[in-house]
């Protein structure tokens, strides 16, 4: 089977041979003979009941400064032209990027679009954790002021970040004693309308944070993230360094616990977070981890999930 697949990412320029997600995806296909297109969410239209995207066909390769070479760019209907339609940009979850899911949603019954844009709209990442309060971190999403001292002086120490960010950015640890928290409340609800998140502080962040990979609802692999000397954040995107790691019992209970609910929503290809028994994320944008997955396990996530693929196509 030969798929025509387009992936809506970030600028080809931006791409890390040796880490990123959606290169080891494209390149897996790629081997497979799927013809592939690319463009930037920015190229992509309603157009008088027609979904298009001004994209480029690419050929991926393994060189630093060149990751591809795209050929010449044309207009794409991606109800007639393509098959597959990956949704692999980062965030911002800002309204641009649920305008994207809006329109991409139109393609429903015509194109395979992955992960399923009506469910990554309605399940950001630190929203669809509390489906199950029973495995999460104590949690608070509110900008209520008053709701934020309550929270934090019932835990005493605290994680606050943005809710609909990612990669570690915004993302502050407030004990009971810290003189910034009011400085820090103020810059957050000034420059945002949004709620934050607070979680109480987990100490086994210490020993890392889990990256469990999962396609088509199942567990495929983890890695460890750990942070760096003086850091609480383990994204790999602020200096956390990966680690290989086992999926425990207690990891295999969580994946069991969300994977029939990410199936049911046509989420795919997923990354959650987990740091001790408690999941943190759930990650159904753009999660990453697969390239250091591989190295470490000899775990190919990306073939494993165009096989999914694959057979979803059949199946149509």
């Amino acid at each position: 089977m030969s798929l025509r697949i387009a992936i809506q990412m970030d600028p080809l320029s931006t791409v890390n041979i040796d880490a990123d997600t959606t290169f080891a995806l494209a390149e897996v296909a790629q081997a497979r003979g799927h013809k592939l297109w690319i463009y930037e969410p920015r190229h992509l239209s309603f157009d008088t009941g027609r979904v298009t995207a001004r994209a480029r066909p690419v050929t991926f390769q393994r060189i630093a400064d060149q990751p591809g070479i795209t050929g010449e760019e044309t207009l794409l209907d991606l109800a007639d032209d393509i098959d597959v339609v990956l949704m692999r940009q980062d965030p911002p979850f800002d309204m641009a990027y649920i305008t994207a899911c809006h329109i991409l949603e139109l393609l429903k019954g015509q194109t395979l679009v992955l992960n399923d844009p009506e469910f990554v709209r309605s399940g950001p990442e630190k929203l669809f954790p509390l489906l199950f309060p029973e495995i999460i971190p104590d949690t608070l999403i509110s900008r209520d002021l008053k709701s934020i001292l309550d929270f934090r002086a019932r835990h005493r120490d605290i994680i606050i970040k943005p809710l609909y960010g990612n990669g570690g950015a915004g993302v502050f640890r407030m004990k009971e004693d810290d003189s910034n928290f009011s400085s820090l409340m103020e810059m957050f609800l000034e420059r945002t309308r949004e709620p934050l998140i607070a979680q109480a502080f987990l100490k086994a962040v210490s020993n890392g944070d889990k990256r469990i990979i999962l396609v088509d609802g199942k567990a495929v692999g983890a890695i460890n993230r750990r942070p760096k000397e003086g850091e609480t954040r383990s994204n790999l995107h602020v200096g956390g360094t990966a680690e290989p790691v086992e999926l425990t019992e207690t990891d295999l209970k969580i994946c069991n616990a969300i994977g029939p609910e990410l199936k049911r929503r046509g989420q795919i290809f997923v990354g959650i977070d987990v740091i001790g028994d408690k999941l943190t994320e759930v990650n159904v944008t753009s999660p990453t981890g697969i390239q250091e997955l591989k190295r470490f396990t000899g775990i190919d996530a990306a073939a494993i999930f165009w096989d999914c693929v694959q057979d979803m196509v059949a199946k149509t």
